[in-house]
């Protein structure tokens, strides 16, 4: 029998935490059975990053590739997952020796998964990737990063320099995991986020096996 799929997405809802200058979300009935209608239809508030998302090049770069644009080897295949002790946030010193090749697909389990989406309050002090640690992958050239948690940058720290480093190369960037449920190792990854005509990002339902 063939492995289960791990769910390592969040669930979108109501008051769910969120970037701070990011809108609030909602899910508002529009067509009420309960009230009615003949069928239950909803609308969505939300912005397009929320909760497990991607980033494409075009939130950061000027000019750069929209999500729709993404070629969609990019977030289908081997991935590899990789533990980071480190509480701050992802250094050179802890992934250096990680020989990380061309094209490969990488996702960053810190200690995010566990503590920052226990709370529904945004965690303004969850592991980033530093600006260091964003140009060795760049340099590495793989093709796809994810992180557990809202984004790849720091709230105080690294945030645009890590955007700029990782998106500035052509890596897509998947954010908002949650590995909680997952071990260090390889896995085969299928995530693909919402197809929006010319957009800077999208909500993604991401899965492992």
């Amino acid at each position: 029998m063939a492995k289960k799929w791990i769910d390592i997405s969040v669930t979108i809802k109501p008051g769910m935490a969120h970037w701070p200058d990011n809108p609030d979300i909602r899910v508002d009935r529009m067509l009420d059975m309960d009230k009615g209608d003949v069928c239950n239809v909803s609308v969505l508030s939300l912005g397009s990053h929320t909760g497990t998302h991607m980033d494409a090049p075009l939130h950061f770069i000027q000019n750069g590739r929209s999500l729709d644009k993404m070629p969609l080897d990019a977030t289908i295949g081997p991935a590899r997952v990789i533990e980071i002790k480190d509480k701050e946030s992802i250094k050179l010193q802890e992934i250096q020796n990680q020989k990380f090749k061309p094209g490969e697909r990488i996702l960053f389990k810190t200690i995010n998964s566990k503590k920052s989406w226990a709370t529904d309050s945004f965690d303004e002090d969850f592991v980033y990737i530093s600006k260091e640690a964003a140009a060795f992958l760049a340099k590495a050239k793989i093709m796809t990063v994810g992180i557990d948690y809202l984004s790849v940058g720091g709230f105080r720290k690294d945030g645009i320099e890590t955007h700029h480093a990782l998106l500035g190369a052509g890596i897509w960037i998947i954010e908002g995991l949650n590995l909680s449920k997952v071990k260090s190792g390889r896995y085969e990854l299928n995530c693909l986020p919402l197809k929006v005509l010319n957009s800077d990002g999208a909500p993604a339902r991401a899965l492992l096996r």
